[in-house]
């Protein structure tokens, strides 16, 4: 099992955006910043290892900052799972963002047979990343 943590607010991948000016299409600088720290983490977990082959069963946890202005008794409530962030981003724009992990620590994320994406508060903000090989009997 491979596990890659990225501290910080996890930030979800954005839109492709689009420039009236030029008529080109672009990805927010958020999202770019954020697609190369986690490809930096993945390539410092990787230590000049190959990326994986064959299916690959990867579970994503969004760990989100919990918010300084609620109650006490509300940080509690979501510390310890009873409320969970329902706004955005959206959960699977979470997902979206592995495509950073290409050819770093997986050949393509088509690869991915079986995917997990959670998000929860937590006072640690962060992205967690487990993957794990299934044996492709096939191969």
């Amino acid at each position: 099992m491979l596990k890659i943590i990225l501290a910080g607010q996890p930030v979800a991948k954005g839109r492709v955006r689009f420039a009236r000016s030029t008529g080109r299409t672009y990805t927010p600088e958020k999202t770019v910043a954020y697609e190369t720290k986690l490809a930096l983490a993945a390539q410092d977990k990787m230590d000049g290892d190959p990326p994986l082959t064959g299916p690959l069963v990867v579970t994503v946890l969004a760990e989100l900052q919990v918010p300084a202005s609620w109650s006490k008794r509300k940080q509690q409530l979501a510390i310890d799972g009873v409320l969970r962030p329902t706004g955005r981003p959206d959960l699977d724009n979470y997902a979206k963002i592995l495509d950073a992990l290409n050819l770093i620590v997986w050949v393509d994320d088509s690869q991915i047979v079986d995917l997990h994406v959670c998000k929860r508060y937590s006072t640690q903000p962060r992205l967690i990343i487990d993957i794990d090989q299934l044996n492709d009997f096939l191969a």
